[in-house]
């Protein structure tokens, strides 16, 4: 159970931050996941090295931890793939 709720997690932190970086409509669904969860990793270890609780469970905090980690993820692929490469 707990790994649906990680995917529902990182769907919706990954879909609202592709909304935020103007991507949500050159990609699918898969990659908002992938990008959501890796974000909640990236987010997670951001906010652990400022001394700051991460991703602690299912609750509103780890969703922000996770939209700022798939922001922050985005952005870096941003830079440094090539847009087609990604379809960003």
């Amino acid at each position: 159970m707990g790994l649906l709720i990680w995917l529902v997690v990182g769907g919706v932190a990954g879909w609202l931050a592709s909304i935020v970086m103007e991507t949500h409509h050159k990609k699918g669904l898969l990659l908002d996941v992938t990008v959501g969860i890796l974000g909640a990793v990236v987010g997670g270890v951001i906010f652990d090295l400022l001394g700051i609780a991460g991703v602690v469970g299912f609750d509103l905090w780890s969703l922000f931890v996770a939209f700022i980690g798939a922001l922050i993820l985005l952005g870096v692929l941003r830079m440094f793939v090539p847009a087609s490469a990604l379809r960003l």
